[in-house]
């Protein structure tokens, strides 16, 4: 009994546990099965290295404090964080990658890099 491919349809020849008559149709295959999230991810994805690029630029001495609206104007948005660091007094710092930020007193924000 000949196997079919999953994308086409064609007649496979070769191993056994072929799935695909040749790898664009095994990449058109997955392409297909994996669109349905890889918009979500790729967006997600993309805010978070913008987010990491705009602490790291404004960030270069490890330790430093800016305003908010200096992070809003470039573009960086509080929505998108890898990871939240509570300290043992309570301190919440929020964290994109190694680069976080801590809103302190009147709009401004400590930006800290983590040791690895």
């Amino acid at each position: 009994m000949a196997k079919e491919c999953l994308e086409c349809g064609e007649k496979i020849v070769g191993r056994i546990d072929k799935k695909f008559c040749s790898d664009g149709c095994r990449n058109a295959y997955n392409n297909n099965v994996n669109k349905d999230n890889k918009n979500l991810i790729r967006n997600t994805n993309n805010r978070l290295r913008k987010n990491y690029r705009i602490l790291e630029a404004l960030n270069p001495e490890q330790k430093t404090k800016t305003s908010r609206a200096k992070l809003i104007e470039a573009g960086f948005d509080f929505n998108y964080f890898t990871s939240i660091y509570t300290t043992k007094v309570g301190t919440v710092y929020y964290f994109v990658y190694d680069q976080g930020y801590l809103p302190i007193e009147n709009g401004y924000y400590a930006l800290v890099k983590r040791e690895s």
